[in-house]
């Protein structure tokens, strides 16, 4: 299934024991009353609290005799207003959203503007200060490639792999918004939103762009920016 959310009120995707504030929780609990027994919803990211979604993929197996467009149906009429499921396909037996997934799209809209963002707050990092984008810019280019992200991961303890690669980190200034746009195979705890705040260090000065070579080789998460807000995040689309 793909769907998108507002992840404004939500835990995150990872369903916890304690809470059913949760996407995940939320969409197994209703997928459990249609089909009357448990069911596990697998998604393709953990997503972290307060980030949004426009094209998540998420897989389910279910016993049942609906079709996908009435499962569809069905979630859409009983899953809360801030989640919208857009499609339900019959998969293979063996698809994984996760393990299958080849790459990822995640944007991140900051707001330059001089008044309060009074519709846009729940989605947007609201600056103090109009950042050098163009200096932005050339840090974002230090970052594509395979590199290895251990210093962009908030997961200190983390042991698998921390290469990963990017290939897009693109910054558009429309009006009073700013957009960073990330495409890469896959990404590490908090990744990109250590990278927004490490490139919005350097448009206010505070690093230079060719620091950024140095914190991919230093791996240390200490070294790098800070971790912007969560409610500017949105996962654009997942490729398989």
């Amino acid at each position: 299934m793909t769907l998108s959310f507002d992840g404004t009120r939500y835990f995150g995707w990872e369903r916890r024991d304690n809470t059913d504030m949760t996407i995940q929780g939320k969409l197994e609990n209703v997928l459990a009353l249609m089909v009357n027994e448990p069911v596990e919803v697998i998604g393709c990211s953990r997503t972290d609290a307060g980030v949004h979604a426009k094209a998540m993929t998420a897989n389910v197996k279910l016993t049942t005799d609906l079709e996908p467009e009435e499962i569809c149906a069905y979630l859409n009429r009983y899953l809360p207003e801030d989640i919208a499921v857009l499609e339900v396909r019959i998969a293979s037996e063996r698809f994984h959203s996760r393990y299958h997934a080849t790459g990822k799209t995640y944007c991140y809209t900051c707001y330059v503007g001089d008044s309060k963002p009074v519709f846009d707050r729940k989605y947007v990092y609201t600056l103090e200060k109009l950042p050098d984008v163009e200096k932005m810019r050339q840090a974002a280019e230090c970052l594509k490639g395979t590199h290895d992200f251990a210093g962009f991961c908030a997961n200190k303890k983390k042991k698998k792999s921390t290469v990963r690669t990017v290939d897009q980190v693109e910054l558009t200034r429309r009006g009073n918004y700013l957009t960073i746009t990330v495409h890469g195979d896959g990404f590490l705890h908090h990744m990109v939103r250590i990278l927004v705040g490490t490139l919005l260090e350097v448009g206010w000065g505070k690093r230079t762009p060719e620091s950024m070579t140095e914190l991919l080789e230093a791996k240390n998460r200490a070294l790098a920016g800070f971790t912007a807000p969560a409610q500017g995040l949105c996962l654009m689309s997942v490729d398989y």
